[in-house]
């Protein structure tokens, strides 16, 4: 029985610990647009492995995303949300697919070298000041709809091509928050269909989820006056860690 009474404590200590660690995570990306994957999901796979790491963050992602979208609602541009989801949601089922027949080693280096890579696109975007049309935004969202399907952390690329597209503060909170929503949703009926959604991995993104959420409405109360050099230092930091922790569990 002893055992099983310590093994049933530790379960509660990582999820509480996981809760605290979503609750940052949401109010990171709640502030920034981003960010809250990118906390999460080395922690995750640390402590679940990344077949189930990456379904519970899926599920977590979605009512984040929730949160998100109904503290913006009067502020989402629907235009570039519907442009950007429409190629973007069958891309990130074919993702999803891709992911499920590939061992989990190979998923954690692609996540650490995608996250890497991010850094210098970023930054490459910011200083061409790319100004977005829609027609941008439909081949943005096939792409990385793909990558959020496979390595379901790709707010650091989706940051771009939203403001490129003119917008800012609440409005791209609320638009990225949507479309966002609408490629993880698709990436969770996928993993419906696969059977991975089990009540173990409902049960841990809920909680999970839900201090996303809280995180999300939290952030509102923050003030947002971050500037350009910080914001950029902020996200460069986020994806270092991420990067090294994946490239961490890759390894082992």
């Amino acid at each position: 029985m002893r055992p099983h009474r310590s093994e049933a404590v530790l379960r509660v200590l990582v999820l509480a610990f996981l809760f605290a660690l979503a609750l940052f995570a949401g109010v990171l990306g709640g502030v920034v647009g981003t960010g809250s994957s990118m906390v999460l999901l080395p922690a995750l796979v640390l402590c679940y492995g990344p077949r189930v790491a990456v379904p519970v963050m899926a599920v977590a992602a979605v009512m984040g995303n929730v949160g998100r979208v109904v503290a913006w609602w009067s502020r989402i541009a629907w235009a570039p949300v519907v442009a950007y989801s429409l190629p973007g949601i069958p891309a990130a089922v074919l993702g999803a697919h891709t992911l499920l027949t590939i061992p989990p080693r190979v998923v954690d280096g692609c996540l650490a070298a995608f996250f890497v890579a991010t850094i210098p696109l970023r930054r490459f975007a910011g200083r061409r000041q790319w100004r977005m049309r829609l027609w941008h935004l439909a081949v943005a969202g096939a792409g990385v709809g793909f990558l959020t399907g496979m390595v379901l952390s790709t707010g650091p690329l989706s940051v771009p091509v939203f403001t490129g597209y003119g917008l800012t503060g609440g409005a791209f909170l609320g638009s990225e928050a949507a479309s966002a929503l609408l490629l993880y949703a698709s990436k969770l009926a996928t993993f419906q269909d696969a059977g991975v959604l089990g009540t173990d991995v409902l049960s841990r993104g809920a909680v999970i989820g839900a201090a996303v959420m809280a995180g999300s409405f939290l952030a509102r109360r923050i003030l947002r006056d971050v500037t350009t050099r910080r914001y950029e230092a902020l996200i460069d930091a986020v994806l270092v860690i991420a990067a090294v922790g994946l490239a961490i569990s890759a390894m082992r």
